[in-house]
């Protein structure tokens, strides 16, 4: 039963039109074109490094705000701490974040200042004040290495008039420390002055420093300061023995050779420090060669008292013509004890020594030197080892003794040992394989990133792109075709039979029924497309030859060909 072709108006028979088939063909390929425009863009596919981590919810919402407003592409880490962003792109974002204060690290500093309110108290202003150089010095604290956050908390008395009840500042400060780190003494200093350097009447006594496990960084009492060990003694303790051991295989070294000797020093330090004063007096000399320093004289007499004389009784006593008078009677008084006392003070010859002891002094030295056996080549190139003599033994230890600053009085000791060494087992030590430096989850991955990215373009070119390709060049190719004869050409690997009306012959298309030749035996299959490549052949030469016998006739097919295709 034949059927009727689609009309050419119609949607389905535009398509069979040769513009329509040349459209579907070209969207077709386009689309091919755009698949494989994006899996080789997936191919290509930026690596992402890491911007920021360990941010807050409120910064990492700021964050990300900021990298839309750029427009910078970002992802999240698998355990959502971390924002990554393509790797060319991370200083450059990291520098314009920080331009804009970001991230903030959840305190709040002086920029709270610059949103206050018409109408604020002074209550308030004095609370934002000290949030914001509470949030100052914990961005300060932060910045410290060893510091993942920080929180500092103060206590600013209201300031009074009264003397007092005038009252100091304190402040706390709780630092969360990095994972496997810890602050030693002088940092921990550190942060005690850095706080109690920016708040006014602050003290360094009034500073607390407490860490994430709630052990107690300051404050320590002295009982237990002075029993611990002091870092920096530690410190000195090993420079002054690294110091000695060097200095004694340096002089060593030249007289026995790189490797033959070892020195290890011991250092009795003393860390105490003490202070002396001395008073000293010499025996006193002479009077004639002393200086008199104080005379002191003192003399002293007794007298006896005088007894008065006269005529005792009443007569004595009356007045007038009746009155009694004795002669006068003159008496001298004369000193019956007399005492005289020298004082005399001499100049002492005194000595007072000051002496103040610093800490940091040697007490003791302890040095051991291993020297190895002397080395020796006779003429025919053998190496022997002998071990040392004494006298090259005394001028080691001469030497060694000298290097290190040998005092017996001190009770330094030093020993010196000659002994052959032993030759460490020398280990192979295999290189690794040219792929192992590469062998890690991010070179796996770029592999099988680029390994599917060409599976992908590999598949569709071979099963989309070229059959689309060829089927274009067939629709071409065919769309030419009338006349007489066929020309041969067209799409490769299609063959033309010189009758027209059989259409062309694919060589991979399946073998045509068997044949037979004159004598009955079947003809190959190979040999019935070899016979049909043959006639093609012989169809294209007699075309030309028609063509250059008879243009004519070739000028109307083409007309022809010209008037069908319209």
């Amino acid at each position: 039963m034949a059927t009727t072709p689609p009309s050419p108006n119609s949607f389905m028979g535009f398509f069979q039109t040769a513009l329509g088939r040349n459209l579907a063909l070209g969207a077709g390929l386009a689309f091919v074109l755009a698949m494989m425009a994006g899996v080789f863009l997936w191919g290509q596919k930026p690596n992402y490094g890491i911007l920021l981590t360990n941010f807050s919810d409120k910064d990492g919402g700021a964050i990300i705000a900021s990298l839309q407003t750029m427009n910078v592409p970002y992802q999240f880490s698998e355990g959502g701490n971390a924002i990554l962003v393509p790797a060319e792109m991370v200083y450059d974002a990291r520098l314009k974040l920080a331009a804009q204060g970001l991230p903030r690290g959840g305190n709040v500093g002086f920029e709270l200042m610059e949103n206050q309110k018409m109408g604020t108290s002074q209550f308030i202003e004095q609370v934002n004040y000290q949030r914001a150089l509470e949030g100052e010095l914990a961005r300060t604290i932060s910045s410290i290495g060893v510091v993942q956050a920080a929180r500092v908390h103060l206590a600013i008395p209201k300031q009074s008039v009264f003397v007092r009840e005038k009252q100091t500042p304190t402040a706390s400060v709780l630092l969360n420390l990095n994972s496997g780190r810890t602050l030693d003494k002088q940092q921990v200093n550190a942060v005690i002055h850095l706080v109690s350097s920016s708040v006014p009447e602050l003290t360094a006594n009034a500073v607390t420093v407490v860490d994430q496990t709630g052990q107690l960084l300051s404050g320590s009492n002295k009982s237990t300061e002075a029993a611990s060990l002091d870092p920096e003694q530690m410190k000195y303790v090993k420079e002054i023995q690294e110091s000695i051991n060097k200095r004694i295989e340096a002089i060593l070294t030249p007289m026995l050779g790189d490797g033959n000797i070892h020195a290890q020093a011991t250092a009795d330090i003393d860390f105490t420090r003490s202070e002396q004063a001395t008073e000293s007096y010499k025996p006193n000399s002479s009077p004639e060669n002393s200086s008199v320093r104080s005379l002191h004289t003192t003399e002293s007499a007794s007298i006896e008292p005088v007894t008065p004389t006269g005529v005792p009784g009443a007569a004595s006593n009356q007045a007038g013509k009746n009155k009694v008078t004795a002669p006068p009677v003159t008496t001298q008084p004369t000193p019956t004890n007399t005492q005289k006392d020298n004082t005399v003070n001499y100049e002492l010859d005194k000595t007072v020594n000051y002496v103040a002891k610093q800490m940091g002094g040697i007490k003791r030295l302890s040095v051991a030197v291993l020297v190895n056996h002397k080395k020796e080549v006779d003429d025919q190139g053998k190496v022997t080892f002998r071990p040392l003599n004494d006298d090259e033994k005394n001028q080691i230890t001469l030497l060694v003794k000298d290097a290190m600053g040998f005092n017996q009085d001190r009770g330094d000791s030093l020993n010196v040992v000659n002994s052959q060494f032993t030759e460490p087992e020398k280990e192979e030590i295999k290189p690794d394989p040219f792929w192992k430096p590469y062998a890690n989850i991010s070179t796996a991955k770029g592999i099988f990133q680029y390994l599917i990215t060409a599976i992908g373009l590999f598949l569709l070119y071979s099963k989309v792109l070229k059959p689309l390709v060829r089927r274009i060049n067939e629709e071409m190719n065919g769309g030419s075709g009338g006349g007489e004869f066929a020309m041969a050409g067209g799409a490769p690997g299609v063959v033309y039979a010189p009758n027209p009306e059989d259409g062309p012959v694919d060589p991979n298309s399946p073998p045509p029924p068997p044949q037979f030749d004159a004598t009955g035996n079947e003809i190959s299959p190979q040999k019935q497309r070899q016979r049909v490549v043959k006639q093609s052949k012989d169809g294209l030469e007699l075309a030309q030859e028609m063509a250059s016998q008879d243009p004519k006739i070739v000028a109307g097919i083409i007309k022809n060909w010209v008037n069908e295709n319209e």
